[in-house]
């Protein structure tokens, strides 16, 4: 095979050439995404009590010194397996069966909320629950926790809007109600305050029944 110059120019022109700090920040950002995969594995594993830098560092096989570096603090870290979660939640949600119906459709998003719980109890605990006591979520977070819970906003304000749901009531204090509350039961049930899996989903699924009713009475 002849490779002609015009062949070997083509090749030349496609290429991206990267400056030494573009490789040099794709490198960093690609690392960082390893440590946050290592500390991720060790929160669902061992549970968000495992996650320290120095278990982080241990699992990596690095110093601690570069997480400091990568994240400046736990807290950094934490921040990261933060929207990790969010992205799970918002995965959960997305993969809610649909139905036309918006008392059904917000009975099967509560039902994804559930399930977010338990598959991803060690998510939730750091993100509902407190487990990293120093870590608070800031504004990037909060927002992926709103991006995360969008469908569920979408489905109340269609409710609204074809007179389902009392117009005086604003969206997002609705989605309060109805996550606080459901938030309520997990949290009894993770205290141990619900007994067993399957007493503490009962209560869960008529909580939400309940709640799902008094936003959306059954008019038949």
């Amino acid at each position: 095979m002849i490779i002609s110059d015009q062949d070997i120019s083509s090749t030349a022109n496609s290429r991206v050439l990267k400056t030494y700090q573009e490789a040099r920040l794709q490198n960093i950002e690609n690392l960082r995404k390893l440590v946050v995969d290592a500390a991720a594995m060790l929160l669902q594993e061992e549970g968000p009590e495992a996650v320290t830098v120095r278990k982080v560092a241990q699992q990596m096989g690095c110093s601690t010194k570069i997480i400091y570096n990568l994240f400046v603090n736990k807290e950094g870290l934490a921040q990261q397996l933060y929207l990790d979660g969010c992205k799970l939640l918002a995965n959960e949600l997305d993969g809610t069966p649909q139905a036309a119906d918006p008392a059904q459709h917000l009975q099967n998003l509560g039902e994804a909320f559930w399930q977010f719980g338990q598959r991803y109890s060690s998510y939730y605990k750091l993100m509902f629950g407190g487990a990293f006591a120093d870590f608070k979520p800031d504004e990037e977070s909060l927002n992926g926790t709103k991006t995360a819970m969008q469908q569920l906003l979408t489905v109340i304000n269609n409710a609204q809007k074809q007179g389902l749901i009392a117009g005086q009531y604003a969206p997002e204090l609705v989605i309060r109600v109805f996550w606080a509350s459901l938030h309520g039961v997990i949290h009894l049930y993770m205290g141990g305050h619900l007994g067993d899996v399957q007493s503490a989903h009962a209560v869960y699924r008529q909580t939400l029944s309940f709640i799902v009713n008094s936003l959306i009475p059954n008019k038949t």
